[in-house]
């Protein structure tokens, strides 16, 4: 037995029994209808006049529905007589090739065939301004000779940032749109200043091209369409922050303030670009974020598949698994660091053997005195909290919730004979 197993030896894993979580759960069933209608407004129609070579912006990872939302996109262009093509705006991801992109747009299910439209994909820009503190705006070169600019996101809170305006219409015009460049050139002064610098270039942008409408949903805690709606420039700039804010509210949680251990069974870049959502954790790669719940102590046991071992986000844990780590693409991870300018959470975390290890690292160094009253969570992932594990000191809060529900008697952690759960 090592000196890590020695110091391990005593500390107890508690016992954990299962909830269920309720969330608002309404979604759009008609996502066709509700998108028409909005579309038919007559400010957006008047947008569109017949012949115009129009550039749909789509890119983003884990719009539910985005095939539906791209393809009802295109077909109220054509039947206005339009011309859509597709662009894919997703800054460096795709390994920042035209190729790359074109594959990430195909993984998302958007193709030529399933949107009805061409798809012109180019790593290549256009120039077109610099902001005040000499930041340069870049744009698509497709999107930038078009006759019309379309762009298609979910509205929902940064992980790294908090301002009127995150992760939305405006990010995906400054820095979707922008390329490799365009969001190398967003991240350059840092987060700190991300609030100021993703508005005042896709102003920009809107501005001195021909930007016609921005089509925005909003998802529910189940990642599930819950608003649909479609915003002409100046409604984007007037009601984006109000619908960020139907966003949060939107959002699941963990209904925690106080945790002295989480443990989450995986993150990827499929769960969020962050690995996991810093949002629901309460951990983030910056200091300009806030909000969650307040961890002690968090473990992240593996990667999923999806993330083709992207281990973006294990360093914002204290504790990993061995597992975690030889499954991990150190080039494609630290690559993710290179392009946001936040290298922490690219870092390794301590490392236990074993799933058994981490969880009792987690609990020795939690600072409380009595070890089997540790306050302890457990999450397959930061997407799905529908269904969470909660260790025998919360059993009695979760009974007095109103959105929680114990739904098991208490039991041990299934460990198999190499200390994983399983």
């Amino acid at each position: 037995m090592g000196i890590l197993q020695d110091l391990l030896r005593d500390i107890p894993v508690p016992k954990m029994a299962k909830v269920k979580v309720k969330f608002d759960d309404k979604q759009i069933d008609d996502l066709e209808q509700a998108l028409m209608e909005k579309l038919q407004q007559e400010h957006i129609r008047a947008s569109v006049q017949p012949g115009m070579e129009i550039a749909l912006a789509v890119g983003s990872r884990g719009l539910d529905r985005l095939v539906e939302l791209t393809a009802v996109t295109v077909k109220f262009l054509k039947e206005l007589g339009a011309k859509p093509f597709i662009v894919p705006s997703m800054g460096s991801h795709g390994g920042a090739t035209a190729e790359g992109q074109r594959e990430v747009l195909a993984h998302l299910g958007v193709t030529e065939e399933s949107v009805g439209c061409e798809i012109r994909s180019s790593m290549e820009v256009v120039k077109i301004g610099e902001l005040p503190n000499g930041l340069p705006v870049y744009i698509d070169q497709y999107a930038a000779s078009a006759d019309g600019i379309v762009v298609i996101n979910r509205i929902k809170p940064h992980t790294a940032f908090r301002g009127p305006v995150e992760s939305g219409i405006m990010k995906m015009i400054s820095i979707g749109l922008g390329k490799q460049r365009g969001a190398e050139a967003c991240h350059q002064l840092g987060f700190k200043y991300m609030a100021e610098n993703v508005p005042a270039m896709a102003k920009m942008i809107m501005e001195k091209k021909p930007f016609l409408f921005g089509v925005a949903t909003l998802e529910n805690a189940f990642d599930k369409v819950a608003v649909v709606d479609v915003l002409s420039p100046e409604e984007i700039i007037n009601r984006e922050a109000d619908l960020q804010a139907k966003a949060k509210e939107l959002l699941p949680k963990l209904f925690f303030e106080q945790l002295e251990v989480l443990v989450i069974d995986q993150i990827g870049k499929n769960i969020s670009g962050d690995g996991m959502d810093p949002n629901i954790t309460g951990r983030y790669p910056t200091p300009y974020a806030h909000g969650g719940p307040d961890v002690n102590k968090m473990v992240v046991l593996g990667l999923t598949s999806q993330t083709e071992g992207n281990a973006n986000g294990v360093g914002t844990a204290d504790f990993t698994t061995q597992r975690l780590v030889d499954r991990m693409d150190l080039e494609v991870t630290y690559a993710n660091g290179l392009t946001s300018t936040v290298v922490a959470p690219t870092k390794i975390a301590t490392t236990l053997p074993n799933d058994r290890e981490a969880i009792q690292a987690a609990v020795k160094t939690c600072n409380i005195l009595d070890f089997t009253k540790v306050k302890m969570v457990r999450i397959k992932n930061t997407l799905e909290l529908s269904e969470i594990e909660v260790s025998e000191a919360l059993v009695e809060y979760v009974k007095q919730h109103p959105n929680m529900e114990l739904v098991s008697e208490l039991f041990d952690l299934p460990f198999d004979e190499k200390g994983n759960l399983f």
